[in-house]
């Protein structure tokens, strides 16, 4: 267990850039100025310029950097998602040895401290939450890079839980079922969480909300594990 722990912590520190190249301190402090600006006015309202005077360069190092602004966006995009959730931690703790709920409940665990716990990167989160809501070009990579790869390992997790094929429908079902309010959770602002559940968000009860989350989900799996072992009995 103590394997896992170490995983969980690793999982929820925010290692900003750590995959990128040439993480030169410019860069860095491009991205994250393009973070807030894109955060704040979207990809369609922001300018080089603007990014440029916030990260205190100029135009001409977002394009040698990031080859214009529309590869910046990108690049916060992949950026964010990995602030979420890290790739790589994600691929260890799969092929780690132990059981597919204890890999799962950490993967829950993980993400939704990211979204609720004050430390979050609240560019991130808004960023994420504009793209869902308008997709723009770059969707297309930040699903090919972050969100399918990490999306098919917690499909991995649910399948081995479920005793059923990752393509199995009840498997899709299930991962959905589990997207569904994380996604509601990077949508969302604070200050919509606080109205739509002040207790369980607004008073930081973090703890409480993912233990719940993990507890609802589990509880969901084992019904839908049960069911799918009866329709196996009965075909026979």
């Amino acid at each position: 267990m103590k394997r896992f722990e170490v995983m969980l912590r690793s999982m929820r520190q925010v290692t900003p850039s750590r995959r990128r190249n040439g993480g030169t301190a410019t860069r860095l402090q491009i991205l994250e100025a393009a973070g807030e600006v894109f955060a704040e006015k979207g990809a369609g309202h922001a300018t080089g310029k603007e990014i440029a005077d916030r990260a205190g360069t100029n135009s001409a190092a977002i394009n040698y950097y990031f080859g214009g602004i529309d590869g910046l966006y990108t690049e916060v995009l992949l950026e964010a998602h990995h602030r979420l959730m890290d790739l790589e931690v994600l691929k260890n703790l799969a092929q780690a040895p132990g059981e597919p709920a204890e890999k799962l409940n950490l993967f829950l665990e993980g993400t939704v401290r990211a979204i609720l716990e004050p430390t979050s990167s609240s560019w991130a989160l808004r960023v994420l939450g504009r793209e869902v809501l308008d997709p723009s070009k770059a969707l297309q990579t930040l699903l090919d890079q972050e969100v399918l790869p990490k999306k098919q390992i917690a499909t991995g997790f649910i399948s081995e839980i479920l005793g059923l094929p990752a393509d199995h429908p009840a498997v899709v079902r299930s991962i959905l079922g589990i997207i569904g309010p994380i996604m509601l959770l990077v949508m969302g602002s604070r200050s919509m969480l606080q109205v739509v559940a002040p207790q369980a968000v607004a008073a930081g009860q973090v703890d409480a909300v993912v233990r719940h989350f993990q507890l609802f989900v589990m509880g969901g799996l084992s019904a839908i594990a049960a069911d799918a072992a009866r329709d196996k009995l009965e075909k026979k």
